[in-house]
């Protein structure tokens, strides 16, 4: 009989390990938070698990004072630190994600808001590892909810940041025995919480950074996306803006090593983009590569990559689709049987997509979709050991975006086109052009083309401050430039070469007969707080976005100055010429520090030759 209880207590013992152990397998670990305002999303990243890991029917709770509503998924534990979230807009107030309980796991959200604020419009949606709660009404981003990837424009009206409030857990010593005793005792007890007050990209948080042989893997929770990248010289380097992105300080602004040869940086670029500067000789060969769940972000040299590192499943493209929101913008979108891993190279007249573990696509049907449209000439392959490569032609000045689903199994690409000039768009050329230049002089031959634009003028001094006036050190620094331009090969006209007034209208008349690829007006910046520094540079069409970036990224590394940025602004000049055209202020005349630099041999020529390399390198990359 013994014997018998025995047997029958050890099979019940091993019955209970049995289902214990399976229901450990079927917790679901969230591994990030995120809360997106431009959808007024939140975003619960978890491990891949089956579909039926995660409970399909989510039930929520209304109460009142104060008005809340929470919900609990069950099955579950949270594998960061919980969550308080407090927002300064908006009908939500406040969000809190917790570790309700461990016995059994319960992860339990809770949502306060206004009291006006109706909470019968939440809803939820499963999609793969992620669980999005969406919190307004309106159709959200599209059925897949895309992520934007990639983007040519640098700078966006989707750029955002909210102001939160978010509270951590204090981390606490415990020294002496009665302490230790108290918290063995009371270990459900609430812990201390430290309050911090941050600027707060809700897009993209980045918390990780980790070198390889041939490149750099970005870790972090949200949606990361990038900008085309600049090429820059003296040193080599590659340099990749993340817009909607916060830096965790503990990474910010330090060196890292990716080999013998090769070096990292990454910074917070500004309250809302991140910077990446790698340095390398072999700036053409680096690509960014995107995680299936676009959480991490690789960028290697794509040549030097052991693609099977990229990937532990194979998937094929299954549907092709095309889209046209207007008549200058058109997107394709390709669907896969599983999550792709995917990377992105931007030529001056091409992009081209690598689909590293996608092994199968159908020609015919794909060809037979995109005819007809934007993408008709685009072509697919196989490439063995490496997956798909998708080359798209595209004109210039066409503005390319990706986006991916966040399920991982759907692709977007959007090309929108500049828009057509036509007659009433040209601007009408004075009658009469008081200073005309000399155009006859200065035939291109080939070479590309450049107006240089010397700020004021003549009777025009411009800003004063000193005794000294502004028209003289923008007609010095635009010689120099003009100088290195043509000792590099370029073909250079100047507005004006001398103390001459040229009004804004012929200057604009000037460029326009010359027909040139780029226009840079040159001028000083003064203000009536003296204390003001630093440099900027200003553009108003789109066109002139990369001009801008490119030269700015050259001069502002250059000069010792404060780097106030680039604007959007409608000076007449940049305004009325239709070729890419900016304005470089290049300091503050009414500070008597930097004025006594501007005026002095080292920061005119410095000035001067970063403005010549920033053209250059526009042209290399661009033209």
């Amino acid at each position: 009989m013994k014997k018998l209880f025995a047997v029958l207590i050890l099979l019940i013992i091993t019955l209970l390990t049995c289902v214990s152990k399976s229901f450990a397998q079927e917790l679901y670990k969230f591994t990030a938070a995120n809360f997106d305002t431009s959808n007024s999303i939140i975003v619960l990243s978890g491990q891949d698990t089956p579909d039926n890991a995660v409970v399909s029917d989510i039930k929520l709770i209304k109460m009142q004072d104060p008005a809340r509503a929470y919900f609990d998924i069950n099955s579950a534990i949270i594998t960061f630190q919980k969550q308080d979230w407090h927002f300064n807009s908006g009908p939500i107030k406040e969000i809190k994600i917790s570790q309700f309980s461990t016995d059994p796991h319960v992860v339990r959200v809770v949502l306060y808001y206004d009291d006006n604020f109706n909470p019968d419009n939440i809803q939820f949606i499963k999609i793969k590892n992620h669980i999005i709660i969406k919190t307004k009404n309106g159709n959200m981003c599209d059925n897949e909810y895309f992520h934007n990837t990639y983007r040519d424009e640098h700078s966006s009206s989707s750029d955002f940041y909210e102001y939160l409030t978010i509270t951590t857990p204090v981390q606490q010593e415990q020294d002496g025995i009665a302490e230790q005793i108290h918290e063995a005792f009371n270990a459900k007890a609430e812990q201390l919480m430290e309050r911090k007050e941050l600027k707060l990209n809700t897009k993209y948080y980045l918390n990780n950074i980790t070198t390889r042989q041939n490149g750099v893997l970005l870790n972090g929770f949200g949606a990361v996306s990038i900008e085309r990248p600049m090429i820059l010289y003296n040193p080599t380097r590659i340099v990749y803006d993340l817009p909607n992105t916060l830096v965790d300080m503990k990474i910010r602004n330090k060196e890292y090593r990716i080999n013998d040869t090769e070096t990292v940086k990454i910074g917070q670029f500004s309250v809302n983009k991140a910077r990446i500067v790698i340095t390398t000789n072999d700036v053409a060969d680096y690509i960014p590569i995107y995680s299936s769940d676009n959480q991490s972000l690789i960028i290697a040299n794509y040549k030097k990559t052991n693609n099977s590192t990229l990937y532990d499943y194979s998937s094929n493209a299954i549907a092709y689709n095309k889209e046209k929101t207007d008549s200058l913008t058109e997107s394709m979108i390709l669907k896969f049987d599983a999550p792709i891993v995917h990377g992105i190279d931007r030529y001056k007249d091409k992009v081209v997509l690598y689909l590293y573990n996608v092994s199968k696509y159908n020609d015919t049907n794909f060809k037979e979709i995109y005819k007809s449209s934007f993408f008709e000439n685009a072509e697919i392959s196989l490439m063995p050991k490496i997956g798909l490569k998708l080359s798209i032609p595209l004109e210039q000045d066409t503005m390319i975006s990706t986006f991916l689903g966040a399920d991982g199994r759907s692709l977007k690409i959007t090309l929108k086109e500049s828009k057509k000039k036509t007659v009433s768009q040209t601007v009408t050329t004075p009658s009469i052009i008081l200073n005309p230049a000399d155009i006859k002089a200065h035939v291109a031959d080939g070479k590309k083309k450049i107006v240089l634009d010397a700020g004021h003028g003549g009777k025009d001094v411009g800003a004063t401050s000193g005794g000294i006036y502004e028209k003289s050190i923008t007609l010095d620094v635009a010689q120099r430039v003009e100088q290195l331009l043509k000792q590099k090969g370029y073909d250079v006209l100047m507005t004006r070469d001398d103390d001459t007034y040229v009004s804004l209208q012929d200057r604009v008349a000037i460029s326009e007969n010359y027909s040139p690829d780029i226009f840079v007006s040159i001028h000083v910046n003064s203000s009536v707080r003296p204390e003001i520094t630093g440099v900027e540079t200003h553009y108003y069409h789109q066109e002139s976005i990369a001009l801008a970036q490119t030269v700015h990224s050259s001069f502002a590394s250059a000069v010792h100055s404060p780097n106030r940025g680039l604007f959007k602004s409608k000076f007449y000049v940049i305004n009325h010429t239709t070729s890419p055209a900016i304005l470089v202020e290049i300091g503050f005349i009414s500070n008597s520090g930097e004025r006594s630099q501007l005026i002095g041999e080292k920061r005119k020529q410095a000035t001067a030759k970063s403005i010549a390399d920033g053209i250059q390198n526009y042209f290399k990359q661009y033209k």
